[in-house]
């Protein structure tokens, strides 16, 4: 029995190839924060099976997504005790959204999220997640 490769990712902003890997051996959680600390607030990455992970920043908070494909409306990382609204998240189009508090997590976990998420293919088993599919 064969073993499928490892899923590689890549942000979409970035031609395929141009080292802006993410994954096993890549910094795309630091890369990650630098964006979002740049002003960036909007990030996406694609994998090599073709699943999409976006991750909107206002700097405190963000709503974390993964996508099956394009089109999918996937499901994204919660925080169900929090309470209230965010606003400040800075979309590509220059748009600014809010969100309720318990549709996204503080940064510090977002990130963490999103490093397990590409190292494992999955988001941590203890990490609440709604499914929007």
């Amino acid at each position: 029995m064969s073993e499928q490769p490892a899923e590689r990712w890549e942000f979409t902003d970035r031609p395929p190839g141009s080292g802006a890997a993410a994954g096993p051996g890549g910094d795309a959680v630091g890369e990650l924060r630098r964006r979002i600390a740049g002003g960036r607030g909007e990030n996406w990455l694609r994998s090599s099976r073709g699943r999409e992970l976006a991750v909107v920043s206002n700097g405190e908070r963000a709503m974390v997504m993964l996508l099956a494909g394009p089109g999918d409306p996937g499901e994204h990382a919660v925080d169900p005790g929090a309470d209230g609204w965010s606003d400040g998240f800075l979309l590509a189009d220059g748009q600014q959204d809010e969100y309720p508090d318990a549709d996204t997590v503080p940064l510090d976990r977002a990130l963490e999220l999103v490093g397990h998420l590409l190292e494992t293919g999955a988001p941590p088993a203890d990490a609440p997640w709604s499914v929007d599919r």
